[in-house]
């Protein structure tokens, strides 16, 4: 019976179908006063007729249709119809990394496809994730939910509430983010914190998808240049000291099968951009995703920052320095190609950024094609307050490579 209900009294369907129905016949006598009684010109007229009233009808319907499901919408749904239908055919990109530079990566990527897998490092131990990560016993939710809300395809109220943060310093809510206490929530519910980003990802309706690297509870262990070994994330970033070697505990933790089967499928591998030591290289230091990376014959790209970070990279000044710190962690195959910035970062925000211990890297892109890699150099600075790669423009880019698989 419920096919019936369209025809109800206030569907604003019933007129249409009517009119679609008389425009069938138009069509159907127009050939028929042609083939038949050898009219061309009165045929055509009923077949020009009849075309344009089955066309208006089938406009007014599917008109009738949004305004019953999403009244006020209609721009937006067609315009995600488009985007879905476009983006859908685009490369399997996998971005491989955390923190602020994976998400600003993935807002640019989604605008060019949907066939993205973020899959993203579980160490962190720092603010609101390192709290519910030793009162829960959960992973930190930081990372992913950076991710998600990147790749949300949700209205900015959403997205902001997500992104929303508790100030009152009296309060146990202090400091917490809402987006983390969301994904803890679903993984109570669920019993599983990969089934909560997932379900996450289902609910804010996300273009691709957000895995992380491992399952496994994972410490970051870092040996400095002055002997110093400090254990977890956050202490290992704010040491002065230059790090020599970072290790991941246990160094035998498994891969997520999602973030394996990514890999296998990928049109193109993205390392970065973000954190060096924190970001980038906990995700590698998990075995089988090396093992993976290395072995696929796809374009596997590195994208490098465009400032030093304080007290973590401080001591590396370059970009070919990131490249060298990164292939003597992993394997030299770990990449194919790197894109670097040429570009100059304003005046007044470079010297806020020197102020804070933060420089700007020098380029030695003709250094790192003497390795064996394809370097792509053009100005990706984006900034105002803060310096941050210009994803349309990184992204494009990344496409371009994957489709171009050279």
């Amino acid at each position: 019976m419920g096919i019936y209900k369209w025809l109800y009294p206030g569907m604003r369907i019933k007129r249409w179908m009517v009119l679609c129905s008389i425009g069938i016949v138009l069509c159907s006598m127009g050939f028929v006063v042609t083939l038949i009684e050898n009219q061309e010109a009165s045929g055509s007229l009923f077949v020009v007729a009849g075309i344009f009233l089955v066309v208006l009808s089938i406009r007014k319907i599917m008109k009738s249709v949004i305004m019953i499901l999403a009244p006020n919408q209609e721009g937006q749904i067609l315009n995600k119809m488009y985007q879905r239908g476009v983006l859908s055919s685009g490369p399997r990109i996998v971005a491989v990394g955390g923190g602020t530079g994976l998400s600003v990566l993935l807002r640019g990527l989604k605008e060019r496809t949907t066939n993205i897998t973020a899959v993203v490092t579980v160490s962190d131990d720092g603010g609101s994730s390192g709290r519910l990560r030793s009162q829960f016993d959960v992973l930190p939710p930081g990372d992913i939910r950076n991710c998600l809300s990147a790749l949300a395809d949700a209205e900015p109220m959403m997205q902001e509430l997500l992104q929303f943060r508790f100030s009152e310093k009296s309060s146990d809510l202090a400091g917490h983010s809402f987006g983390n206490l969301f994904i803890l929530a679903m993984a109570k519910i669920t019993g599983d914190f990969e089934k909560a980003v997932r379900e996450s990802s289902r609910i804010l309706n996300i273009r691709g998808q957000v895995v992380p690297s491992t399952l496994s509870k994972v410490v970051l262990e870092a040996r400095h240049a002055d002997g110093k070994v400090l254990e977890g994330e956050t202490k290992i970033s704010a040491y002065a000291s230059p790090i020599e070697r970072l290790f991941l505990k246990p160094d035998d933790s498994p891969a997520t099968d999602d973030a394996i089967a990514a890999i296998r499928t990928a049109d193109a591998i993205v390392l970065g951009p973000g954190s060096l030591y924190t970001s980038v290289l906990p995700n590698l230091l998990i075995k089988e995703i090396l093992q993976e990376i290395a072995r696929v014959r796809v374009p596997k790209i590195y994208v490098c920052n465009i400032m030093t970070q304080p007290h973590e990279t401080a001591h590396l000044k370059s970009d070919i320095d990131h490249v060298r710190a990164l292939v003597e962690h992993t394997r030299p195959e770990v990449i194919t190609h790197c894109i670097v910035n040429n570009g100059a970062v304003p005046g007044e925000l470079a010297q806020r950024y020197t102020g804070g211990g933060s420089v700007p890297l020098e380029c030695r892109a003709e250094e790192i094609r003497q390795m064996g890699y394809t370097v792509f150099e053009t100005d990706l600075v984006q900034g105002s307050d803060v310096v941050r790669h210009n994803s349309r423009k990184l992204s494009k880019l990344i496409v371009e490579i994957a489709q171009s698989k050279k």
